[in-house]
């Protein structure tokens, strides 16, 4: 790679991690606890964030943002859990920045909110790089990608706070062989927290979100001390 564009990408990066601290103190401030969720494309990260946001809103403030190379898709079924839902099309970008989250939460109030979720652009490589001032990183993997995925992608699953197996009804028709995935993720992470998920079935869900409501309760605790 040549110097100019090692300097450029340096450059980025360094801006992106100062507007990602920005952000992080302004949901501090508000009391919203960020999740970011990444993935490939294709591992139900919309189904499972609906989801989330269906049953979480009944006792919560939710909302999402959601990124996407082009069309609005993806939005227009996360609308239908009744939360806010904004768009962030990315055109040519393969990951969302931290400049992206602050322009689309303009007029929105913060402190309005209890959870706010970002659905990442699919992909395993870019995301990795880019803070978004979440307070939790979730690594999502399908049990129809097969058990490797961890170690090609080791990146992202060292920037990660959790992982996510989902489709894990699907686990036993499609041939999933769990040891060896969480050999691979353990080898990647060792120690990493995994929950394992079904949308379609409702497995591990209560689980799931009760990890991510005590991450919530965590924040607020830690607010409450400073």
């Amino acid at each position: 790679m040549m110097p100019r564009i090692v300097e450029i990408r340096q450059n980025v990066l360094k801006k992106n991690d100062l507007l990602a601290r920005e952000l992080r103190e302004r949901f501090r401030e508000a009391g919203v606890f960020v999740v970011n969720l990444v993935s490939s494309p294709g591992t139900g990260k919309t189904t499972l964030l609906r989801e989330m946001l269906l049953r979480l809103g009944e006792r919560y403030r939710v909302a999402a943002l959601v990124g996407d190379l082009a069309t609005e898709n993806d939005a227009q079924r996360l609308r239908e859990s009744g939360a806010q839902v904004r768009q962030i099309t990315t055109g040519t970008v393969c990951h969302l920045e931290a400049e992206m989250i602050g322009r689309a939460l303009e007029g929105w109030n913060l402190e309005e909110l209890d959870f706010l979720f970002i659905e990442n652009v699919g992909n395993l490589v870019c995301p990795a790089s880019y803070d978004l001032g979440e307070n939790q990183r979730a690594v999502l993997f399908s049990v129809t990608e097969g058990e490797d995925k961890p170690l090609k992608y080791p990146t992202i699953v060292n920037s990660a706070d959790v992982a996510i197996v989902t489709k894990i009804d699907l686990a036993e028709p499609v041939g999933f062989q769990r040891d060896r995935f969480y050999e691979a993720l353990h080898e990647a992470r060792p120690g990493l927290p995994v929950f394992e998920v079904s949308v379609r079935t409702g497995e591990g869900m209560s689980a799931w979100l009760a990890h991510v409501e005590a991450g919530r309760q965590a924040l607020r605790e830690r607010v409450a001390w400073t």
